[in-house]
């Protein structure tokens, strides 16, 4: 049972940046891995990037170069820091946690629209 609240959505140019929140809460007790989906309209939820609790990290070859995820344990947060952006990152990016006890928990999604 582990609640995700993302935030650090909104709009932006193309070329701009914005970073992405994740702040996890109740039960963290072996969270194998954190990670960003995104979902846009007419598409399939994809996995944008992912880190595991070894710092394996993997991203979609569509965002390598660009965004980086990174994690604050101290403050149970993992983070999407996302450059260049492109009208074509235009999604709702959702964050998901892996526990061992308690399975997949996902956020409620936060908008991110980049204009051209």
């Amino acid at each position: 049972q582990v609640q995700l609240v993302e935030s650090g959505g909104g709009l932006v140019q193309s070329g701009g940046s914005l970073r992405l929140s994740c702040a996890a809460s109740g039960n963290r007790f072996r969270i194998a891995s954190m990670a960003w989906y995104r979902q846009a309209p007419g598409k399939e939820r994809e996995l944008v990037a992912s880190i595991t609790i070894g710092d394996d990290i993997n991203y979609a070859d569509s965002v390598k170069g660009r965004f980086t995820i990174s994690r604050d344990n101290a403050k149970n947060t993992v983070y999407l820091q996302m450059n260049s952006l492109k009208p074509e990152d235009t999604a709702v990016y959702y964050c998901n946690c892996w526990e061992a006890v308690s399975g997949s928990s996902w956020g409620q999604g936060t908008q991110v629209t980049v204009s051209s």
